[in-house]
């Protein structure tokens, strides 16, 4: 295959947006190698993990709203098709914020504006239903019905087996960096084989800005995010859905999951962590960083005060200064493309970038300038939450 057979499209990297690239190009008829250092949604990315929340409401971005709405159906039919139904858990999503939130008020006028099934419960109503929250500081709530969890890197490795049973090459390899100007008619992976493409699509997370320091290494911020996972008291079911939905803590700037698969209540900090390194960050969690979980998770939730920790896990996120995506093309390459910039949001979307990466490659599809290199600040100003 090296060196002999070019493809239309190389896509590197296959986390969420990698895979679902690779498939969204097969699915329209392209020659396309998917190339991965490490395997689909490994323990470095930040597809990896157990699960991920997909959920409309996003403030006044509706953009992602849709492509939300958009990407739970393709998620629905993948698993439908592959016969991985189990893969997304219809849950619910609670958001719960303290009063006169702003995201909150946003979030409700954007999804009425979309169709989005959605309750407003106020403090009462939230106390009836999931007594076992404490709502400190929490005024009022949005529920939504019909979103949940999928559960992540069953997901892409789903994602990256269908997109092989259509035609795609799967290749692990750890792939270098172009280093040409103008149109690039190949590139080299470390062992020293050559992979030649009309296009190529780098969606690499977190080592974007390390294969591409000069034009993305200012602009990428990987920072570092724990996630415990506590043990539930025994006999009691209060935290397995449908007793408890995925929760957002808007107030906190916390998230978590009820216990999916008797793994245990997810509870995760949202706020940015230490920028770190992908490759040389500790993936184990602190004693400080525990401590600090643990009194946080017994606050929220009393019952789990004391709880065990059953499973941690250390990930990153991969920011854009806005939180906006990064899809462009290279500056200086005419066929070199960046897809990234999850920045901790991601995960949920990788069906609706796909499609908006497919258009652009193969219809010369209007680009949207959130999405832009341009767009991308060299410090960070979060907006998307």
């Amino acid at each position: 295959m090296s060196g002999t057979k070019t493809y239309d499209v190389a896509v590197v990297g296959a986390g969420v947006f990698g895979s679902w690239t690779a498939l969204q190009l097969a699915r329209r008829g392209r020659r396309v190698v998917l190339l991965e250092a490490y395997g689909p949604g490994h323990s470095r990315s930040s597809s990896g993990d157990e699960s991920r929340i997909i959920r409309m409401g996003y403030g006044p971005d509706e953009i992602y709203t849709q492509w939300s709405q958009r990407s739970l159906i393709l998620w629905k039919e993948l698993f439908a098709a592959t016969r991985n139904e189990e893969l997304f858990q219809q849950t619910g999503v609670l958001w719960l914020a303290e009063p006169q939130n702003e995201m909150l008020r946003a979030t409700r006028e954007v999804l009425t504006c979309c169709g989005v099934n959605f309750a407003e419960l106020d403090r009462t109503a939230l106390i009836e239903r999931y007594p076992q929250i404490n709502y400190d500081g929490i005024a009022n709530g949005i529920y939504e019905p019909e979103s949940g969890v999928l559960l992540a890197r069953r997901a892409v490795a789903a994602t990256v087996a269908e997109a092989v049973r259509l035609g795609v090459q799967y290749r692990v390899a750890d792939v270098i960096a172009p280093r040409e100007c103008g149109k690039v008619s190949s590139i080299h992976t470390r062992s020293g084989e050559k992979i030649l493409a009309e296009e190529f699509v780098f969606a690499c997370g977190a080592w974007l800005g390390k294969l591409f320091p000069r034009v993305l290494g200012g602009r990428i911020f990987p920072t570092r995010q724990i996630v415990f996972y506590f043990g539930v008291p025994a006999g009691n079911e209060a935290f397995s859905p449908p007793a408890l939905p995925t929760f957002l803590f808007k107030t906190d700037e916390s998230y978590g999951m009820p216990n999916l698969e008797s793994r245990g209540v997810k509870i995760g900090m949202d706020m940015h962590g230490e920028k770190v390194d992908p490759d040389t960050q500790s993936r184990i969690v602190t004693p400080q960083e525990s401590e600090r979980v643990c009194q946080y998770a017994g606050f929220r939730f009393p019952a789990l005060k004391n709880a065990p920790i059953v499973e941690t896990r250390v990930c990153q996120y991969e920011n854009t200064s806005s939180g906006d995506f990064l899809i462009d093309r290279h500056p200086e390459t005419d066929n070199v493309w960046f897809v990234g910039g999850g920045s901790g949001h991601g995960f949920k979307h990788g069906p609706a970038v796909a499609e908006y990466v497919a258009g652009r490659l193969l219809d010369n599809a209007k680009s949207d300038p959130r999405f832009s290199l341009a767009n991308k600040e060299t410090v960070q100003k979060r907006t998307v939450y």
